[in-house]
C-alpha cells in the first residue's frame, strides 16, 4: 500500500499531461497583452490566417499601441481589425459599441464602459464579456468570427432603450505622435457611412491606413463593410467628431460613424459584420459564404474545428498544464500572420491599387519572421509556405520590388530585405510550389539593384513620405564593400544584413546554376568583415573615408533597435569565419558568457534570437542547453504580461516553439538546425507525410542536459541536424542527464 501511496504522491507533484484533441481550449489568448512585458498580442477572435481580425478595443490603437491592452478598465468598442504588430498600423477597420441612456455618447473616450476580467472568456473563437455603465446598467456581449465576417450578440437590460454606436474611421489629431502622422491623413481620406433602414444594415467604407506616411498614397485603397442586424431600426442618425445629425442616413468624414436605436422589446440585437478590402458587393458574398444565419454557435464551432485541426499537429506530454497553456498559445500566435488577403479566387493589390485574380497573403513581418516562423512553417505547412511566396511575387510583379514589411504596401519600416531569405530557404527544403524563376529574379534584384535616389539621401528606419527603400546604401555597399556611416542611416546593421541576403541568394543561384552571380553574392557575403574593428573588438560604424566611429555600449548609432553587443554575433552565414575573426573558438566562447552574464542579450528583440545556440559552433553545446532552460522559463510564462517582447506577427512563439522541441534554425537558408534540449517528455509533429516523435528521456528539473541524441536509432555525433534528415525520419530521441556532456 505504501508503494502505490507514493507514486500517486509523485503524481501529484508532478502531474505527466497528454494533450491531443480540443487543445484550441487550452489557449490563453490574454497572454502578452499587458503593459508589462510589451509583448503586444490581443485577444483575437477568427480562424487562422483570417482576413480580419475581431477583438475587444479598450483604447483608440495606433503605430505603438494596440487596441486592447490587459491593465485597461474600459471597452470603447468591438473592433474589426487589421493591425499586425503594435509597431505596425491599422488599415480599413470599423468598430460596433452597444449603450444605453438617454445621452448618445459616441467618441471613443465618452462611450467607454467598465468592465471586469473576471467577467471575459476569451479563447481563439470566442469572446465575452460584461459590460458596465456609470448607472450600474450591464450589457453582457459575446461574439465570434469567420475569416472576413464577425457576428456579435448584445443582451441588453430590461426597459431600457438599446443602441449600438458604429465608427467608420477614427482619424483623431490628438493621438499624433513621432510615428503616427494624423494630421496629413486629415486632409486626404474621408470615410462613408449609409443607414439603410429597409434592409436594416449600415454600410460604408475606411480608407485609413495609420502607416500610409510609410509607403505610397493607394487612391482606390478601401476597407468596405456591411453590418445588418436582427432587428429592425427605429430611430437613427450619424455623427462626426462629437457632432450629431439626428435623422441622417448618409454622411462623409474624418472620425465619423452612426448610432441606431432598437425598440425596448427586442433585448438582443445581433450584429453581422461582413468585410472585404475589393467592394460592398464582395463584402456581402463574403457575409453570404461564411455567416449566412444569425447562430453564434455554428460559427464558432466552425472556427473552433479549424482552430483544432491546425494545433493538433503538434501534440505534446510531461509538463503541467501551464506548461501545455504556453505551448499552445505560442502555437495559436504563430498561426495569425501572415493574414489571407483574398477573397474567394479575388484580391485587392496595394501595391498597383488594383483588382487582381488569384489568392494573396499581407502583413508579413520579415524582418522578424525569416529567423524562426518562416523556418517554423517550413516544416508545419511547406504548402502554405509556397503560397505565401506566391503572394510576395505578385507583390514584386505590381510594384517592381519585394517588400520590406507590407502593410498591406510598401513600408519603410526595419531594414534589409529578408524576403530573400524566406524565399531562398525555402526553395533550399525543397518547397516549389511557387515560379522558381521570378523568384530568383526579384531577389536578385534586391541584391544587385540599389534603390532610387540612393547615393542622395540618408535613408532611415520609419522615413516618412519616401521612396521604397529597399537596400538602402547598396551603392556603397557594393562599391567600397560597407555601407558608410555618413552616406546612410543604421549602416552596421544594414551592412550585417546585407551580407546575410546576399549569401542566401548566393544559395539559390548556385542551385540553378548560375555560378557567375553565385561568386558574385559570395563575395559580398563577406561584407561582414569590413566593419569588423579588431582593436574595439566590434563591428563598428564606419565613415566613407574608412575613419572608425567607436561606441559605448548603450549607444545605437548605426545600428537597428540594438547596441553594438546586440549586433556582435549576427553573422548568420559564416559563423566559422565570425568565430575566426574573434579570435578563436575560445575567444568566441569567452565573447559569448560576457554578453550573458553582463546582461547585453536582449531577447525580447529579434536580432539575437540565435545567440544562444552559438555555443554549439565552439565546442561548448551544454551552455546551449542551459541557456534555453533559462530563456524559456524566463520569457514565456501564462499570464497577460508572459511574452517577453513584442511577439512580431509569431517570431517571439516560433522562437520557444523551437527551443521546446530541441532544435533551432540558427541560418535560414542552411538546412541545418542545432541542437539545444527539448522541454517535454514527448513532441509529436505531424509532418506531410508521416508524424516525427520528438522524445526525451529521464528529462526533468535537474536534468536539462543532453547525453545523447539519436535520429530513427543513430546516433548524431555533432549538435546538429538536417533539414531532410529531419522530415525524413520518424522519431529523435534524446537522452537527458544532471550533467554536462563535455566529451568530443
Amino acid at each position: 500500500m505504501g508503494k502505490y501511496l507514493f507514486l500517486i504522491l509523485i503524481f501529484c507533484i508532478n502531474p505527466i499531461y497528454s494533450y491531443s484533441q480540443n487543445v484550441v481550449d487550452l489557449v490563453n489568448p490574454l497572454i502578452g497583452t499587458a503593459i508589462k512585458g510589451e509583448g503586444g498580442t490581443v485577444p483575437f477572435v477568427g480562424p487562422p490566417f483570417a482576413m480580419t481580425n475581431f477583438l475587444p478595443q479598450t483604447r483608440e490603437n495606433k503605430m505603438g499601441s494596440m487596441a486592447y491592452v490587459y491593465d485597461d478598465e474600459f471597452i470603447m468598442g468591438f473592433l474589426g481589425s487589421h493591425q499586425p504588430t503594435i509597431w505596425m498600423g491599422d488599415y480599413g477597420y470599423v468598430s460596433v459599441m452597444p449603450q444605453i441612456g438617454e445621452e448618445i455618447r459616441v467618441l471613443p473616450e465618452d462611450r467607454k464602459m467598465n468592465f471586469s476580467h473576471k467577467d471575459e472568456k476569451a479563447s481563439p473563437y470566442y469572446y465575452s464579456v460584461t459590460l458596465t455603465d456609470k448607472q450600474n446598467n450591464r450589457i453582457f456581449t459575446e461574439m465570434t468570427a469567420s475569416g472576413r465576417c464577425g457576428i456579435l450578440n448584445f443582451r441588453f437590460p430590461k426597459n431600457k432603450t438599446p443602441r449600438l454606436i458604429i465608427q467608420g474611421i477614427n482619424l483623431n489629431p490628438q493621438l499624433n505622435d513621432w510615428c503616427n502622422h494624423y494630421n496629413q491623413r486629415l486632409q486626404k481620406i474621408k470615410g462613408w457611412m449609409k443607414i439603410d433602414t429597409l434592409n436594416n444594415e449600415i454600410v460604408g467604407y475606411n480608407p485609413d491606413r495609420q502607416s500610409a506616411q510609410l509607403g505610397p498614397d493607394l487612391p482606390n485603397f478601401k476597407g468596405y463593410f456591411v453590418i445588418r442586424f436582427n432587428c429592425d431600426i427605429k430611430d437613427f442618425g450619424c455623427w462626426n467628431d462629437s457632432i450629431l445629425y439626428p435623422g441622417a442616413e448618409e454622411l462623409y468624414g474624418t472620425r465619423m460613424g452612426a448610432y441606431i436605436n432598437f425598440s425596448q422589446k427586442d433585448k438582443e440585437i445581433k450584429a453581422q459584420i461582413a468585410t472585404s478590402f475589393i467592394s460592398l458587393e464582395q463584402a456581402r458574398l463574403n457575409l453570404q459564404r461564411e455567416i449566412p444565419g444569425w447562430s453564434l454557435k455554428q460559427v464558432y464551432e466552425n472556427t473552433k474545428k479549424e482552430w483544432n485541426d491546425k494545433l493538433s499537429r503538434l501534440t505534446i506530454k510531461g509538463g503541467s498544464e501551464r506548461d501545455a497553456r504556453i505551448f499552445y498559445t505560442a502555437l495559436y500566435h504563430s498561426y495569425l500572420f501572415p493574414r489571407e488577403f483574398s477573397e474567394y479566387g479575388r484580391y485587392y493589390s496595394a501595391f498597383d491599387d488594383r483588382i487582381h485574380e488569384g489568392i494573396s497573403y499581407n502583413d508579413y513581418s520579415l524582418w522578424d519572421t525569416f529567423r524562426a516562423f518562416h523556418p517554423l512553417m517550413t516544416l508545419l505547412e511547406p504548402q502554405l509556405t509556397g503560397d505565401w511566396i506566391t503572394s510576395l511575387l505578385q507583390m514584386y510583379k505590381e510594384g517592381g520590388w519585394l517588400p520590406m514589411w507590407p502593410n498591406p504596401t510598401y513600408t519603410n519600416i526595419m531594414i534589409a530585405t529578408h524576403a530573400d531569405a524566406v524565399i531562398a530557404d525555402a526553395y533550399m527544403k525543397g518547397i516549389r510550389n511557387f515560379d522558381v524563376n521570378l523568384a530568383y529574379e526579384a531577389i536578385r534584384k534586391d541584391a544587385m539593384v540599389p534603390p532610387d535616389c540612393d547615393t542622395n539621401r540618408k535613408y532611415g528606419d520609419r522615413d516618412y513620405w519616401t521612396s521604397y527603400e529597399g537596400r538602402a546604401g547598396a551603392s556603397y555597399y557594393h562599391s567600397i564593400g560597407y555601407v558608410p556611416d555618413d552616406k546612410t542611416a543604421e549602416s552596421v546593421s544594414r551592412t550585417l544584413e546585407y551580407a546575410y541576403d546576399d549569401w542566401c541568394v548566393a544559395q539559390m543561384a548556385k542551385s540553378l546554376g548560375k555560378m557567375e552571380d553565385y561568386a558574385h553574392l559570395m563575395r559580398f557575403s563577406g561584407n561582414y568583415k569590413n566593419l569588423y574593428n579588431p582593436e574595439k573588438g566590434f563591428f563598428l560604424p564606419r565613415n566613407y573615408d574608412g575613419t572608425w566611429i567607436d561606441l559605448d555600449d548603450n549607444s545605437r548609432h548605426g545600428l537597428t533597435e540594438g547596441s553594438k553587443w546586440t549586433y556582435l554575433f549576427c553573422v548568420l552565414q559564416d559563423i566559422p569565419g565570425m568565430i575566426d575573426l574573434m579570435g578563436g573558438p575560445q575567444a568566441f566562447s569567452d565573447k559569448l558568457d560576457r554578453n550573458f552574464e553582463e546582461d547585453h542579450y536582449k531577447h525580447d528583440n529579434e536580432p539575437g534570437h540565435h545567440y544562444i545556440y552559438l555555443y554549439n559552433y565552439c565546442n561548448e553545446p551544454w551552455k546551449t542547453q542551459e541557456l534555453v532552460r533559462k530563456h524559456v522559463k524566463l520569457n514565456y510564462k501564462d499570464t497577460p504580461d508572459g511574452v517577453n517582447g513584442n511577439d512580431d506577427c509569431g517570431q517571439m512563439s516560433a522562437w520557444y516553439l523551437f527551443s521546446v522541441m530541441g532544435f533551432y534554425p540558427v541560418t535560414p537558408g542552411s538546412n541545418e538546425f542545432a541542437i539545444g534540449a527539448p522541454q517535454f517528455s514527448e513532441i509529436k509533429i505531424r509532418l506531410k507525410d508521416h508524424d516525427l516523435l520528438i522524445k526525451a528521456d529521464n528529462l526533468s528539473e535537474e536534468n536539462k542536459y543532453v547525453q545523447s541524441v539519436f535520429l530513427d536509432g543513430k546516433k548524431i555525433l555533432k549538435p546538429f541536424i538536417n533539414y531532410f534528415d529531419l522530415i525524413g525520419a520518424k522519431e529523435i530521441h534524446f537522452i537527458m542527464g544532471n550533467r554536462p556532456d563535455q566529451s568530443e
